[in-house]
């Protein structure tokens, strides 16, 4: 087609829509909102998508949230088109057979489990999302196949763990186990573990049909055992009854004759009591009718006194108007009085008549029964006596085994109660001790540790302290010396201080003659303190670093010496003499001995 012939087409076709109403423009527009409503509507209900309640709805596609599928159970959701589709999980449960056979135990014997597992998809979240993963669009029987695969294995593992013992008696242990071995590898594709149901367990070897017959002889003998025993029970209980029948027998025989006993003087007593009470009561009610009579007749006499007195006064009061009156009521009640005085003796008399009838038919009707009462009273009495001694007897030994208990219980219950009372307080003091030894063994070794250190840092830093001392001074002499040299006043002082407390009033010498060699005592010690001190100075200075002036050490040569020594000592021996003349006039008097330093 040309380009002139499309262009007048569409001219004409242009030309015939201007030519179109309006109305059919505005419908046209309606029917496409329509459409499109509908058409959404119709996709709505489409992809939206309700989960029943034994299934799953697992989306899958783009879900967000960084997961590959979005797992929906009990709910309903929106499926988007294009971007997102969706699939359905069962949750039936599924019953899985698994033959095992040939497993090995610890004892390293093969056994045969066969057992009957029950699976089925749970409903948590991670194990929904490990079945979106993992079993979406597998078949049932792929799944029993791959869940089959994994129960093999874990229960040869739970198997080969336990013996033959514990996997026949003691099931719960068993089921635990493999439960807990093989409920944390279905999580992992998205299963749980419902039921576990061991049809049956056999082994190879004929292990358990043996430990089987050995516990069926086993009962057998012991019922056998149980069975003697009864019978054994049996006749001992038939001859300790009949043994107790006897005791009791005897014992209420005994019991009947102490009770009629005990009754007929129980009776004689109370027969004398009886008497005795009613004669002091004939008498005691004979005074007080004496004294009652005696009374009244006082009161009476009193009271006939009282009323006189009163009438009189009231005949005084009542004026002489009033005596017709009193007169006429007077009379009036006499005779009312005496009319119903005869009266009275009349019914009294009726009434005495029919009394003594009654009295009468009363006393024959009271013999009568006495009779037949006293009869069947005696025999009532006895039957009782009878019962009540059976029943005493009874009683009587079950409060013997009662008392029995009961004091037995009163001292061993205090008994056990105080022994463990001790037991307990003898735990508690030797947890206490052992509790406090521990505490204070703590506390020392932390405070003689702590000290150690302290002790330890100490003499490090004295000893750093002293190496640097060392080397600034050039070596361990100077610094003897240095340190000596800062401890002399403290030694002085301390040295002053020693003496300070001893008081020298005055220094006598007392010197007894020459030494033997032409001088004295006194002065061979001078010469021996001056031949001393230049040694002396010497010491001071190579261990002290003190050096003292050298005129202290210049002395005399030593023959000056001896002849002043000589000189001073023939002086001495005059003086002496001359004061053995004086010691000799005053001998009578008493000297003191001297005090040496």
């Amino acid at each position: 087609m040309s380009s002139s012939a499309f262009f007048a087409a569409t001219t004409s076709a242009g030309n015939a829509s201007s030519s179109l109403p309006t109305e059919f423009w505005l419908a046209l527009i309606v029917a496409v909102i329509a459409l499109f409503i509908f058409s959404f509507m119709m996709l709505l209900v489409k992809r939206y998508k309700r989960c029943p309640s034994n299934r799953v709805l697992v989306i899958y596609g783009k879900v967000g949230g960084g997961d590959s599928a979005r797992c929906v159970h009990g709910g309903a959701a929106f499926v988007w088109p294009l971007i997102q589709d969706y699939d359905y999980l069962s949750l039936e449960p599924i019953q899985i057979e698994i033959p095992l056979k040939g497993a090995l135990s610890l004892e390293n014997i093969r056994v045969n489990v066969p057992s009957v597992f029950t699976v089925a998809i749970g409903t948590d979240r991670e194990i929904m999302q490990n079945a979106a993963i993992r079993l979406l669009g597998l078949t049932t029987e792929e799944i029993k196949q791959q869940t089959g695969d994994i129960i093999f294995g874990q229960l040869r593992q739970v198997i080969a763990s336990m013996r033959i013992e514990e996997i026949n008696q003691d099931r719960d242990k068993f089921l635990h186990n493999i439960q807990t071995s093989l409920e944390p590898e279905l999580r992992k594709i998205g299963l749980e573990l419902i039921n576990v149901n061991i049809t049956d367990i056999t082994d190879e070897s004929g292990y358990i049909e043996a430990i089987g017959r050995k516990a069926a002889s086993q009962a057998v003998q012991q019922a056998a055992v149980d069975v003697a025993q009864q019978e054994k029970m049996g006749q001992i209980g038939v001859a300790e009854a009949e043994r107790e029948k006897d005791i009791q027998v005897a014992n209420a025989h005994k019991l009947r004759e102490i009770g009629t006993r005990e009754a007929l003087r129980e009776q004689a007593v109370r027969l004398a009591e009886l008497e005795k009470e009613q004669k002091y009561g004939e008498q005691r009610a004979a005074f007080e009718r004496d004294a009652l009579i005696k009374e009244a007749q006082r009161e009476q006499a009193v009271r006939i006194a009282e009323l006189d007195r009163e009438q009189k006064v009231g005949e005084q009061r009542a004026a002489f108007g009033r005596e017709m009156e009193i007169k006429d009521a007077e009379r009036q009640m006499r005779i009312a009085v005496a009319d119903a005085n005869a009266k009275a003796i009349v019914g009294e008399a009726e009434a005495e008549a029919e009394i003594a009838n009654a009295q009468a038919a009363l006393k024959v009707k009271k013999a009568d029964a006495y009779q037949l009462g006293e009869t069947r009273k005696r025999e009532a009495e006895a039957a009782v006596e009878e019962a009540q001694h059976r029943a005493m007897a009874k009683a009587a030994l079950a409060e013997a085994e009662r008392i029995e208990a009961e004091r037995r219980a009163e001292l061993e219950a205090p008994a056990k109660a105080q022994k463990a009372k001790i037991i307990v307080e003898a735990e508690a003091e030797a947890e206490k001790r052992r509790l406090e030894a521990e505490g204070e063994a703590a506390a020392i070794f932390a405070k003689l540790e702590a000290e150690a250190k302290g002790q330890y840092e100490i003499l490090a830093r004295k000893g750093d302290g002293f190496k640097r001392i060392i080397e600034a001074c050039g070596g361990a002499t100077q610094a003897f010396q240095l340190m000596m040299l800062e401890h002399l006043d403290t030694l002085a002082q301390t040295a002053a201080q020693a003496i300070s407390n001893i008081k020298f009033d005055k220094v006598i010498v007392w010197e007894n003659g020459n030494n033997g060699n032409g001088t004295s005592n006194t002065t061979h010690f001078l010469q021996s303190l001056a031949r001393s001190m230049p040694p002396m100075m010497q010491i001071m200075k190579d261990i002290g670093g003190v050096e003292l002036p050298e005129y202290i050490a210049k002395l005399k040569p030593d023959g000056q010496a001896d002849k002043d020594s000589a000189n001073g000592s023939k002086e001495e021996n005059a003086k002496s003499s001359t004061s053995q003349e004086e010691k000799d006039k005053a001998s009578a008097e008493p000297v003191p001995p001297p005090a040496r330093s």
